[in-house]
This record gives structure tokens, C-alpha cells and sequence, in this order.
């Protein structure tokens, strides 16, 4: 008998539990991508795939509509379509009677299509001020999206979405700014941002159309020339009521004071009245 004879049955039964051989092998389950991020409504394809040379069975398992596209002993390639919602995809694969399985998650989101800027009042004077108003509808998820307003490439106001719902929603921001007439012409607009954190998206960009602003000198001027205007009238109407009655007084006495008093209110309602037509006409 040869040397090592005796330990030839154990050690063939060791190697038949340790190593791969005839009997059961062990085996993995891959599936590609673990984890992917899609717009709302679009498709994806999945690849499955095993280290087992001949599986039984393998398959996806999903809620969302599917088709196999191809396959081959040890894997198979699905197309997934019209993803609408948050969901898991489940790949697996049965070998020598065992079946493993490998999960991904899937998340949706609603990009920026509309950005829209609303700017009030349309015309303003220098030192006035201007209300921004930038909304996006339905965009998810929220608490990814940052919304900035701009004059030019300045930042002027941003807002966050944390904590909100991932349903699409209409976001909002507003800000006042103060037209100047330095400043010269304001080139106004929105930028919405979608961070989804994920190394197959990069940030989702949106910028609203530009709308340039700037103040109204001329019609300061006017408003301030009108004004003193109606300051000088008003007082011109004054001094010619106070000198007509002491005119009066000195022919008539003290017998036509109370008269005179009605004369002066009178005069004055007369001049309320003129200002504001004035003024409106501005």
C-alpha cells in the first residue's frame, strides 16, 4: 500500500465538503443597478444575473410593468416601464434547489419643467421696490429642490424644501428688492435646482426667462414738480383769503367775520378738491 493510502477516503470526503465539486455549490446573485433614480413615467432596464452554471429558474419580481428583453443561462435582461411611484425591483435565482435574491430600490421624481417669474408693479420709481414671485409646479422630490433668485449671476434669495412630502408640489419664493436708479438696468430671474444624490443623475437646472427692470426718474420729477405745485397754489389761495378779510374788516368792521370764516373753509375744500384731481391725473 502506498504511504498516504490510508488517508485517501478521508481526505476525498473533506475535499467534497470544503471545495466546489459534483455535489451542491454555492452561489451568488448579482443584479444591476442596486439602486436608480427615475423621472416619473419613464423606463429603466434591469440585468439579473447568478454565479450558478445551470439555475433552475430566475426571474424580477416587480409591481410596475415589465418585459424581458433577453437572456441566457446565467442571466437575464428586463425592460421596466412607466415607473410612477417609489418601489423595490427583486432579482433571483434558484440553484440546486435553493434560491437567493438580490433587492433595488427605485425612486421617482418630478424635474423642474416650468419656472416661472412674476415681477409687481411692472414700473417703479428709484427707491421703490419690486415683489419677486417665482413658482414651480409640480416638482418632487421637494426637500431636493433649492430655489434662487438672481439680478444677473448675484444671488439675491434662496430657499430649501427639508421636510417636505415626496409628492409633486408647487414650490414658491418670494423677496422684495429696492430699485435703484445706480443700480441702472436689474436683469431679474429664477433658478431652480434638483440635487437627486445620485452618481447616475446630476443636478436637474431650470432657469426662468430674464426680465429687466429699472426706475423711473422722469416720473419722480414729475411727482415732485406737481406736488410743489399744488404746495404754492394752496398757499397763493391762503394768503389772498387772509388779506381780502383784513381788506373787509377794515370797510365793514367785525360784521362780516363769521361770514368770512365760512368764506375761508369753503376755499379750502375747493383747494382739497383741486390736489387730489391733480394728483390722479398724475
Amino acid at each position: 500500500m502506498a504511504p498516504f493510502g490510508c488517508w485517501g477516503l478521508p481526505v476525498a470526503l473533506l475535499t467534497l465538503l470544503c471545495c466546489p465539486g459534483s455535489g451542491e455549490k454555492a452561489f451568488e446573485v448579482s443584479m444591476w443597478p442596486e439602486q436608480v433614480t427615475v423621472k416619473h413615467g419613464e423606463s429603466l432596464t434591469v440585468n439579473c444575473s447568478t454565479s450558478c452554471l445551470q439555475p433552475q429558474a430566475g426571474g424580477l419580481e416587480t409591481v410596475l410593468s415589465k418585459r424581458l428583453l433577453a437572456e441566457a443561462a446565467q442571466w437575464k435582461q428586463f425592460l421596466v416601464y412607466n415607473v410612477s411611484k417609489d418601489t423595490a425591483l427583486l432579482c433571483y435565482f434558484s440553484c440546486f434547489g435553493e434560491q437567493k435574491s438580490k433587492t433595488a430600490n427605485v425612486s421617482v421624481f418630478y424635474p423642474p419643467e416650468q419656472v416661472l417669474l412674476h415681477l409687481q408693479p411692472t414700473q417703479v420709481i428709484c427707491g421703490g421696490s419690486i415683489t419677486m414671485e417665482c413658482r414651480v409646479p409640480a416638482v418632487a422630490p421637494l426637500e431636493k429642490l433649492t430655489l434662487t433668485l438672481l439680478h444677473g449671476n448675484k444671488p439675491l434669495h434662496q430657499k430649501t424644501f427639508e421636510g417636505a412630502t415626496a409628492d409633486p408640489k408647487e414650490a414658491i419664493i418670494t423677496y422684495n428688492i429696492t430699485i435703484q436708479r445706480k443700480g441702472g438696468d436689474y436683469n431679474l430671474s429664477c433658478r431652480a435646482e434638483l440635487d437627486l444624490g445620485s452618481p447616475d443623475k446630476s443636478i436637474i437646472r431650470k432657469v426662468s426667462e430674464s426680465q429687466i427692470r429699472s426706475c423711473d426718474s422722469t416720473q419722480m420729477i414729475i411727482i415732485i414738480t406737481v406736488s410743489v405745485l399744488l404746495f404754492l397754489f394752496v398757499t397763493s389761495v391762503l394768503l389772498c383769503f387772509v388779506f381780502g378779510q383784513r381788506w373787509h374788516q377794515r370797510r365793514q368792521g367785525t360784521y362780516g367775520v363769521q361770514a368770512a370764516w365760512r368764506r375761508l373753509r369753503q376755499a379750502y375744500q375747493v383747494g382739497k378738491l383741486r390736489l387730489k384731481e391733480l394728483e390722479q391725473l398724475v
